[in-house]
């Protein structure tokens, strides 16, 4: 299999980890179409032998780290017209979604280091040899994140399942 047809095939995961790091499909698909390009313009610097998926994570991570230094830099100005004026939703029906939008946000609470660790294990299926190589971390390192991001995630769930109980009691009085 020739490098570009191997890093076309890793394109559906790259998408799916950025729109988990990011949930913003705009901004996800900009990051990897950023790393396609940056991949497609370094092909020279992909190893024989080395993982096209680890390969292309580490360069989109590090894109993404640059991204997120360079947007803590830059003032944070929208037009008026985004800025939301009043409650516009509507109350969510569907149990199943309610649970995947909890656990979304507990995941979205996480440190930054420990969301990546998480996702790159636990959604995308790396090893943690390779998701340690990613993150540019020690195997150890990347351990501890994931048990502390674990620990952390269920206590973020424990404590708005809680919280939402009460609510459903205090509302039933």
């Amino acid at each position: 299999m020739d490098r570009k047809h191997a890093i076309a095939e890793e394109v559906p995961r790259l998408r799916r980890y950025a729109r988990a790091l990011l949930r913003d499909h705009a901004m996800a698909d900009d990051l990897v179409q950023d790393c396609l390009v940056r991949a497609l313009g370094n092909l020279e610097s992909w190893r024989d032998g080395e993982s096209p998926r680890r390969w292309l994570f580490t360069i989109m991570h590090n894109l993404h780290v640059d991204q997120v230094r360079a947007r803590a830099r830059a003032p944070d100005i929208g037009p008026l017209e985004s800025i939301p004026t009043g409650d516009l939703s509507e109350p969510e029906r569907q149990t199943d979604r309610l649970v995947a939008n909890h656990t979304l946000q507990a995941v979205e609470a996480l440190p930054p280091e420990r969301r990546e660790a998480l996702l790159l294990v636990a959604i995308e299926g790396m090893t943690y040899r390779d998701a340690a190589a990613v993150l540019g971390v020690p195997v150890g390192t990347l351990v501890s994140r994931l048990g502390r991001a674990r620990a952390q995630l269920r206590d973020i769930l424990e404590a708005t399942t809680q919280q939402r109980t009460d609510q459903l009691r205090s509302a039933d009085l």
